[in-house]
This record gives structure tokens, sequence and C-alpha cells, in this order.
């Protein structure tokens, strides 16, 4: 059955010099990225569907829906940064309360519909990896309309937005070279910036894509590889070594090409910070929710701690689940972190050479606030940067609340240092001690903090609220995987799926959690329990249909929160979850 496509409903539009509808759009396909700013995995989207837009440019109009999840990312001057700072070039609609993504009936971020020029959806898909789905079914669908008569192939409806120039755009981090120097990752000039102690420019050094985090390598190991800093380039999927006399690059590790599932650590995704610790630097690999490390002398790159799993669960480093982790700082043995989707301040450390990871503040993906007192009852929201304190606090850049805060691993107790900063991203100890310089990020700017006082705030909690599902005790989860057109499943080399299935609280799930290749299994639920979220993460490859040596094949993932409901009756008995959906929708 042809389902009609919702209307477009939200607080209003930016990239565009009106307000859009799916009628006035008819005459094209439309695609619509529901995204939230925060989330690495659509920020992978938006960068995987360029090719798309521009192949498919007179037929397809791309039209991003803001979905929030976050209090700050509901804020309207918040989100035309964003489109900024993320390259946004197509339409987008506001949708601070949620009313299309419920229309549309969105599970995840990020989620994918396609509506043909008839205005009928025709597709659904959740999570990345998508854009050969959609390539080749706009392959398949175009030449179908063209013959009908349906397809009025036009300009986009997009408009650029006016930029003001500035010294720094978007800076990300900051590190004090030992000449005293500053080096700024420029995320939004794509530069490494180098500044002199009156903070003007003295250098940019090009040829990065997003940089997010610098690490100045001790002084005998840069004489001994032959460079002085290594840089986590976001976007280009690399770490990067720089050498400063010269301003020449190497690549170091990736080949530019985003980690997908069976890629070992050949390639990686999205690293966002470096530090170096226990004579390796520690990667924040934020777009597989893993800590990494490398060897600048061997050039051995390798897994450190997670599951690839995201979420908040402490333990030993290969069992551990981390969320976006961005900013590390290295203090004696231990080394924090700043988990920026559970909202929360770790730590990971090393007893009798075994490494585990402790969570300091924050308990899940989707709690957070802004809170001080207690450490186990005080709230963060999305923090990015954290710096270690002479005292042996730490402080934590509350990027979401525009503050920063300080952590006291004595006491454990939270206070506020500074309120009304512009998503602090990034903290540096100034050279006396007495004070932190603050990368504001949407400022554009460096600012300095004093470290002296205590700031009384507003306090608020908040929990991420979704529909709620009523299912039974039992439960058939399956997770429907359809091939996007051209390509098959390929088990040749093994089980080309996974699924790992757990819940919070634990105790929810009795039956049916842990990790396996079949992608659909049956749950147990504890109807004492009641509700809760149960955590679903599939992932499944498919290879060209021709097969052949050189076949191309794809990881297809997604991790699902789903809100549940034990009903004693009526419950569902079973929940169908696509990765993705093609086909009539």
């Amino acid at each position: 059955m042809k389902v009609r496509a919702p209307e477009l409903t939200g607080r209003g539009w930016l990239n565009t010099d009106r307000d859009l509808t799916i009628g006035e759009l008819r005459g094209r396909f439309v695609l619509l990225d529901f995204w939230t700013f925060c989330c690495i995995n659509c920020l992978h989207v938006l960068d995987e569907l360029r090719p798309v837009e521009e192949k498919w440019a007179e037929e397809l109009v791309v039209v991003g829906v803001h979905s929030p999840k976050f209090v700050h990312e509901a804020d309207p001057d918040a989100l035309v940064a964003a489109v900024e700072r993320y390259g946004v070039h197509h339409p987008v609609l506001d949708d601070p309360e949620l009313t299309t993504w419920s229309a549309y009936t969105a599970r995840a971020w990020p989620t994918l519909v396609l509506v043909d020029p008839e205005g009928y959806v025709v597709a659904q898909y959740a999570g990345e990896g998508h854009a050969h789905a959609i390539d080749a079914l706009l392959a398949d669908l175009v030449p179908q309309h063209r013959e009908r008569g349906t397809l009025q192939p036009g300009d986009s409806p997009y408009v650029a937005p006016e930029v003001t120039p500035s010294d720094l755009r978007f800076p990300a981090s900051v590190v004090r070279l030992p000449d005293g120097r500053l080096a700024v990752a420029d995320a939004g000039h794509d530069e490494v910036v180098l500044l002199g102690a009156d903070g003007e420019v003295v250098q940019r050094i090009g040829g990065f894509s997003e940089p997010n985090g610098i690490c100045v390598l001790p002084a005998d190991v840069a004489a001994e590889v032959g460079y002085d800093l290594v840089v986590a380039d976001t976007v280009g999927h690399r770490l990067v070594g720089v050498e400063l006399a010269s301003g020449g690059l190497r690549t170091l590790a990736g080949d530019g090409q985003q980690w997908m599932g069976g890629d070992g650590t050949s390639r990686l995704s999205s690293p966002w910070d470096v530090a170096w610790w226990r004579e390796r630097v520690w990667v924040a690999m934020a777009g597989i929710h893993q800590l990494w490390t490398f060897d600048p002398r061997t050039g051995a790159v390798e897994v450190a701690a997670g599951t690839t799993n995201e979420g908040l669960l402490d333990g030993p480093l290969e069992q551990a689940w981390f969320a976006q982790t961005s900013r590390l700082a290295a203090d004696g043995e231990r080394l924090w972190l700043a988990d920026s989707e559970t909202s929360a301040l770790r730590w990971v450390e090393f007893e009798d050479g075994a490494g585990t990871v402790h969570t300091a503040i924050g308990t899940g993906l989707f709690d957070f606030g802004f809170r001080d007192g207690a450490a186990d009852q005080a709230l963060l929201q999305h923090p990015l940067g954290v710096a270690v304190l002479p005292d042996g606090s730490i402080a934590v850049a509350d990027t979401y609340n525009g503050a920063v805060r300080r952590y006291s691993p004595t006491t454990r107790e939270v206070t506020t240092v500074a309120t009304g900063l512009s998503e602090p991203s990034a903290l540096l100890l100034s050279e006396d001690g007495q004070a932190l310089d603050v990368v504001e990020s949407t400022a554009h700017r460096i600012s300095r903090v004093p470290l002296g006082g205590v700031v009384e705030v507003e306090a608020f909690a908040h929990r991420t609220q979704r529909p709620v599902t009523e299912i039974g005790a039992e439960l058939d989860l399956v997770v429907d995987f359809t091939p996007p057109p051209g390509q098959k499943v390929d088990d040749r080399f093994g089980p080309p799926s996974q699924l790992l299935v757990s819940s919070t609280p634990e105790a929810l799930l009795r039956e049916g959690g842990g990790r396996g290749t079949d992608l659909t299994r049956r749950l147990v639920l504890d109807p004492r329990v009641g509700e809760g979220v149960l955590h679903v993460a599939a992932r499944a490859a498919s290879c060209d249909a021709d097969g052949g040596e050189g076949a191309a094949c794809r990881m297809h993932q997604q991790d699902w929160g789903v809100p549940v409901r034990v009903a004693a009756a009526d419950g569902t008995a079973e929940a169908v979850l696509r990765l993705p959906l093609g086909g009539s929708a």
C-alpha cells in the first residue's frame, strides 16, 4: 500500500528563502534526512550524501529535518551555527518539537526517508552507510518516473547563508607548544593555526578536513620520528603528523575512508582527540565509540578499549561502552575523558597491568542537565572538553550548558566555575595555573576564565523522551535487512550479520541478551521491572550481486534505543527494526 508523505512542519527553515512543502516539491524526489547535530552518525551521513546530492542535483532535493536530542540543540541560534559548521548545503527544517519526526515515525538518529515525485514514501533507512542504496534506488526509479512524465527536474531551493570572515572558525581545541605559542585545531578553516603570545595568527597549516584534536609529542619522541604534533583529522578519518619547522604533513594512520566493520585498524572513524599517555598516543575514536592507541616509534595502531556499542558501561577495557568520546586529558595513572553523548566524565586506569573504565559523572544516553553537588547526582549536557588542574581536580567544558565545571576526585563534588560561554569545547591551563583558556567554538575565539570562583546556577534535569512501545513479556525481535538494489547478502567468508541486545535497567531483559549472528531473537522481559530501554545494535554486510574479484561490499549498521513498557496483555508480540527498508513503506 502506498503511503502519502506527511507535510513538513516545524518552527522555521534555514538555507532557503521560503517555507517548503511536500506539494511544492512534487515532481522531484525528496530525501528527508532526520538528524541532530550532536550525533556523529548524523554527521557521517551528511558527508556520505554529498556525492548523491551532486549526481542527482536536478532530480533530487535533500531536506534536512533537524530533530534535537539535547535541550541546547533546540536553540535556533545553535542550529544556525551547526548548519554552517558542518557545511550543510541543502534546506533544513527546524523541528524542535519533533513534529515531522513523529509524522514519519522516525525511531533513530539518523533516519533517511525517500519520497517519490508523486509524493509517496518509497524507502526508509536507519543509520549510516546507505548512500549507495539510495543512489542505486534512484538509478532504478528516475527512468521510470521520467518515462511516465511525473519527474520534473528543477533547481535546488538551497540558498547559501552569509558568513562573516574571522581569524578562527569553529575552533575545536588548543595546546601549548614548548616555545609558548598556541596551536589551535581550527575545524572551520580545515587548518592548524599557530598563535603568538599576543594571540595573533603567526602561521596557518592547511591540508586537513575538520581537525578536532592536537597532541604535542615529547621532545625525544619528536626528534626520533621527525614530526612534532599528531592531529586528529576528524572528517579526514586520519591521524596526521605535523613537522612545525616546515609545516610538512604526513599521514600516520588511516587512508581517508571511514572505518566499517571488518576493516581492522587500517581505517579510522572520526578520530576526535589525541593525548600522550603511557608511551603512546591515545585516540578518542568518536565514530565507533572506542579508544585506540598509536605508537609513533613503530607506527602500530591498536584498539585499546570499547566494543563499538554506544552507551555507558564501566569495567575492563575490552568490555566497556563509550559514547562519542571527545576530549582526553592524562593525569599520571589516569586518563580522563569527556564522553559526550552520555553527558559523562569518565577515566581509564591500570592496576597490575589490567585497564578498567570508571565513571565520575553521568548515567546514560538520555539523561542530562545542569546540576552541581555530589557527583552521583550532578548533571552535564554534552561535554566536549576536559583538563587536569594543579590541585588534581578536573575541569570540564560543559559544552551545551555553556559552562566550565569542576570535579574533585577527593570530595566527589561538582561545582561551576563559569557560565555564559559559547559552546566551550576545549580547555587549556594557563602557564601560571590560575586560569583556563577556553575554546568558545561558536564564538570563534579563545577566552580566559579565572579559576578562583564558584558560580551558583539554576539547576535542571532532563530526560530525552520518545514514544514508549507497549510489548508483551515475550517478544520476537526481528531486524529486517534488505540489501540495496544490485547487491546481495554474501556469506562466503562467514556470517554477514551481527546482533547485540541489552537493556536498561539490566534486569528488564531476562533472556535473549548478548551478541549473535542471527538477526532474529526471542526476548523474555521481566514484568516486575515494568519498563526501560531495549538497546539493539545491528550490523549487516552486502556485496555486488554479480560477485567476482573486486566486487564492492558495504557495511550497514545502526544502534537503536527503544523505550518499552511490559504490558500484561495486548502487548506487541513482534518488533521489527529495519536496516534498511527498501520498496514501499
